[in-house]
């Protein structure tokens, strides 16, 4: 325990010399959300949804979570054991689904894809589907959901990726974020320029970061582990479950901090940077 204390202290102090920010306190509520607290509704059949972010403005969020510009949705889902949902088809957007637990089936025309827990789905816009639970347990899942437009040419399959056997793209981003790309805008994302995992080793800290552009959109969900974000001068505790979404002003610095001696803290980040974004794809159908 007085590791981990002296642990904490030493990055207050070191990080305190960065807190240049405007946006602290109170004023950070709107950005740290625990989709715990969102009301549940049912869609599709009987997926279970509730919102984690939500459009919005994201200097000035007129609620908690309505943050997102360049994102059309982010929400958690639970689709009950045994239960399947309706044919879905997806009109203006495209949806990239994270499996946090259970087993199931994303089926689509002749195409079969076998969930489990870290495996992510694509799924272009156009493209009639159904996810099913074949499992005695809940499928839980985060869903992104991203605009398309005009001009924008979406794959012609299911893309999966299996975040497990994926390799690190970098163990020492930021000092020592350990980041696997899932998915980026050469896959086939419309508007987000990556989706991808991002861990710390126990007792690590990231450099504090702002946003790089005020058209940065940025969000990140713990999955396994507690930690601490270090925004600003402010402390906020992370636990699955707990997304922040970056305040996108360049004058308010983001660290991570693992205080804990013996477990990875690893979390969900998806981002859009304008600089790194498509704004067209050919179809694709790996």
């Amino acid at each position: 325990m007085a590791k981990r204390t002296s642990f904490i202290l030493s990055a207050c102090m070191l990080l305190c010399t960065c807190a240049l920010a405007q946006t602290h306190g109170r004023q950070l509520d709107p950005y740290v959300i625990d989709w715990h607290k969102a009301p549940v509704r049912t869609v599709d059949g009987p997926l279970q949804e509730q919102d984690v972010l939500t459009r919005g403005d994201a200097l000035h969020p007129s609620a908690p979570g309505a943050v997102l510009r360049f994102t059309s949705a982010y929400k958690h889902a639970v689709l009950p054991p045994h239960a399947a949902t309706s044919a879905i088809k997806l009109d203006g957007k495209q949806q990239i689904c994270f499996i946090v637990s259970g087993e199931g089936e994303a089926t689509a025309g002749s195409q079969a894809v076998a969930l489990s827990p870290n495996i992510a789905v694509l799924v272009p816009e156009g493209l009639e589907f159904t996810l099913s639970n074949s499992g005695a347990k809940p499928l839980e899942m985060y869903l992104i959901q991203e605009p398309t437009s005009a001009g924008f040419h979406p794959n012609t399959s299911m893309l999966v990726r299996d975040e497990n056997s994926l390799p690190f793209a970098t163990t020492d981003l930021q000092w020592s974020y350990m980041v696997k790309k899932i998915f980026v805008a050469s896959d086939g994302l419309a508007t987000l320029s990556e989706v991808s995992t991002v861990s710390l080793d126990p007792l690590t800290i990231s450099r504090p970061k702002s946003t790089e552009s005020p058209d940065t959109e940025a969000a990140w969900t713990a999955l396994r582990g507690k930690g601490i974000a270090f925004v600003s001068n402010d402390l906020r505790r992370i636990s699955p479950g707990i997304t922040y979404a970056e305040v996108p002003d360049n004058q308010t610095p983001l660290s991570m901090i693992n205080p804990d001696q013996n477990s990875e803290l690893k979390f969900l980040y998806f981002a859009h940077k304008p600089t790194a974004t498509a704004s067209a794809h050919r179809p694709n159908s790996r």
